[in-house]
């Protein structure tokens, strides 16, 4: 009995090692860092915390986050749903549209957001040509390109909870809503979405906490004119240098992922909220 206890226990030492060598031992290191770094003490985090361009950082990244992730978590759920109660064919291609964007690198989306929308590209070449346009319309290097690279890149990781949540219904309910005389829209808006709602939490909250880390993409579109939390600590790191107050705006922002991830883990634990 006490070999088969102790087997999960060796299967997840390995795993449990690796993370701690790849993860936690690089962190511990950068907390390091943001107390000794220029001298030691807590000034950087204060800094961190008073500093008015690092303010309006965090509000630009938490406010582009949130937009990114109510774009992506909306346009999951549509296709979710398609996928989940569509015909075999729709079925099909929604598989393939969910799966083909994971086969591409996010360098490779973010340079062909370039490509569609920048002033010479061929969405703003082809209004002109077709006259709808006369001057090129700025889609780059602005927050709208950073929100629609980023939520591009997040739909599908926003599928899966909601698709999950969806095969999970019984269909007995909607049956029986039917049964009763409600419309189609009557039950999909006051059945089928409050039963989805943990799904749409779930894949809400790992939307809003990949946006939070997201530095390629905001870096290409958005031309260092709408500069996130990510990029801001490479600056920091890399090009300052300021290695304390880059390493104290880690230690933050890892703070904030984590206590959302304990919030998202909380949140879509089975049956909670449909029990």
């Amino acid at each position: 009995m006490k070999s088969d206890k102790l087997k999960p226990a060796l299967l997840l030492g390995p795993l449990v090692l690796f993370l701690g060598l790849a993860y936690l031992v690089p962190f511990l290191g950068v907390m390091q860092w943001s107390v000794t770094l220029p001298e030691p003490g807590f000034s950087q985090y204060g800094k961190a915390v008073t500093d008015p361009l690092i303010q309006s950082v965090f509000f630009r990244t938490f406010r582009i986050c949130l937009i990114v992730t109510v774009c992506a978590v909306t346009a999951a759920y549509a296709i979710a749903y398609v996928w989940v109660r569509g015909t075999p064919a729709q079925r099909l291609v929604t598989e393939l549209c969910i799966l083909i964007p994971f086969w591409i690198s996010v360098l490779t989306r973010a340079f062909g957001w370039v490509a569609l929308l920048s002033n010479r590209g061929l969405i703003n070449t082809w209004l002109q040509a077709a006259g709808i346009i006369s001057e090129p319309l700025t889609m780059v290097r602005n927050e709208f390109g950073v929100v629609l690279g980023m939520a591009h890149f997040l739909i599908p990781f926003a599928v899966f909870p909601i698709a999950s949540a969806m095969r999970s219904l019984d269909e007995r309910v909607f049956l029986a809503a039917r049964g009763m005389g409600a419309s189609r829209l009557r039950i999909f808006w006051s059945i089928f979405v409050p039963m989805t709602l943990p799904g749409i939490l779930g894949a809400g909250l790992m939307v809003f906490v990949f946006a939070l880390g997201f530095f390629i993409t905001p870096a290409i579109l958005g031309g260092g004119r709408s500069v996130m939390i990510a990029e801001l600590i490479y600056l920091r790191l890399f090009q300052s240098p300021d290695w304390g107050l880059g390493a104290a705006i880690s230690v933050i922002l890892m703070l904030i992922v984590g206590a959302l991830l304990i919030l998202m883990l909380r949140l879509v634990r089975p049956n909670k909220m449909l029990g």
